[in-house]
Formats: C-alpha cells, sequence, structure tokens
C-alpha cells in the first residue's frame, strides 16, 4: 500500500512542533500524558495553530479515566468541538461509551454532527469492550472518519490478528488506524501484516516529549 502516513500523538506545544519537522503528517493534541490524554487548554491550541501547518487533531476528553461522561462533561465535550472549531482544528479524537462499555451511538453521532465538516476518529476507547464486529458497525453507523485502536490489548503488535481482521471487516468505510506501543523498532512488522493509510504513534522515548530522531525513523519506515 502506498502513500502510508503518520501521526504522532502530543501531549505538549514542545511534541508537536518536534512532530511537524521529523516529518509527521497529522498531529494528534492533547493535554496529560500520565492519563493518556485529555482535552488541551485552548492557549496550547491557539499557540499551536499559529506554529503548525500540517493537520491539527484536537481530543476531546474532559477527564482521565473511564469513557462515561456526566451530563455535564458531555456539555463540555460539545462546548470544546464548537470553540476548537473556530479556532481552525482539522479534525476532533473521542469516544463515548456506555456503562456496559458498548459504544454510546447517541452521544457519539451527536458530537460528530458538530464537528461536521471536520472528520472525527473514535480513539481507544474502542479497545474496551471486546465485541468487535459490534464495536465496528457502531462506529461506523456514527460517522466517524478513523477508528484509532490496539485490536483490544496494550499493544498494536500484540493485537494484529484482531487489526487484520477489523481492516478486513471495515471494507473501507472506515480507516483502522493502529496505535498502542508503535515504535520504529516495530513499525515494519505492522505495516506489512496490517494493510492500512495511517498508523498512530507518540515517538516518546522518555518523559512526554516527541523524539525528534523517533518521528523521523517512523516516517522512513513508512516511505
Amino acid at each position: 500500500m502506498n502513500n502510508r502516513k503518520l501521526e504522532i500523538a502530543c501531549f505538549n506545544l514542545e511534541s508537536a512542533l518536534i512532530a511537524q519537522q521529523g516529518g509527521a503528517d497529522r498531529i494528534e493534541l492533547c493535554d496529560d500524558f500520565s492519563c493518556g490524554g485529555i482535552t488541551p487548554n485552548y492557549g496550547t491550541f491557539e499557540t499551536a495553530r499559529k506554529l503548525i501547518h500540517i493537520d491539527l487533531f484536537v481530543m476531546i476528553r474532559p477527564r482521565g479515566g473511564n469513557f462515561i461522561y456526566s451530563n455535564d462533561e458531555f456539555e463540555q465535550m460539545k462546548m470544546d468541538i464548537l470553540h476548537f472549531k473556530k479556532m481552525n482544528a482539522n479534525g476532533f479524537v473521542f469516544g463515548v461509551l456506555n456503562e456496559d462499555g458498548s459504544i454510546n451511538v447517541n452521544q457519539n453521532i451527536e458530537l460528530v454532527e458538530l464537528a461536521k465538516p471536520m472528520p472525527c476518529s473514535f480513539h481507544r476507547a474502542f479497545d474496551v469492550s471486546k465485541d468487535l464486529e459490534k464495536n465496528l458497525e457502531d462506529v461506523i453507523e456514527c460517522g466517524f472518519k478513523t477508528i484509532l485502536t490496539s485490536g483490544f490489548t496494550k499493544s498494536a503488535i500484540e493485537g494484529m490478528e484482531q487489526l487484520i481482521e477489523l481492516v478486513k471487516r471495515s471494507k473501507g468505510r472506515v480507516l483502522i488506524m493502529p496505535g498502542g506501543g508503535v515504535r520504529s523498532s516495530n513499525l515494519e512488522l505492522l505495516k506489512s501484516k496490517v494493510p492500512t493509510s495511517y498508523y498512530h504513534s507518540s515517538a516518546i522515548v522518555k518523559d512526554d516529549i516527541a523524539d525528534l530522531e523517533e518521528v523521523k525513523l517512523l516516517k522512513e519506515k513508512l516511505s
């Protein structure tokens, strides 16, 4: 498959600038590495938008922890989407679940509709429930363009068989983007097994800052 692309999850402005310098195709901007990412503050995004010329997707997640949100939290997510749209975000990353771990179709549809015409990615909340077929169909029904997933395991390498199955079942209706422990050391194996066009990594070697050489290596392995 030609034209494979790289998305870098950036938990701060410094990482976003490094990702751009290293040749990333897209940035997922968020805050708080320790909990896997939450909505970035408006000031960080405003500065990033002035300095970043590649696509900037924004994480919409009001807190760490589970992906079941109160009415107030859901209202905050809606307000954040509207605000970041005005600030010229290129897309959004979120995922709302029901208490049993299934996809909350109604709430996700509401957020996807609010985000239009910007595309939305369903993040790794997808991996909470292990019902591969139902999760996939529900997310497609919601109107997401991309699913970020490790294949229901801790890492994309461990979940390769499920990722292969997701790509097969999606039939091009949604893009399956492997993420979770993706590094330059395992990307060649992953891309040889999982035929998709976007791969996701934080490119973090230590602390919470993306590593420039790692970004460059990841991009090189995809070329």
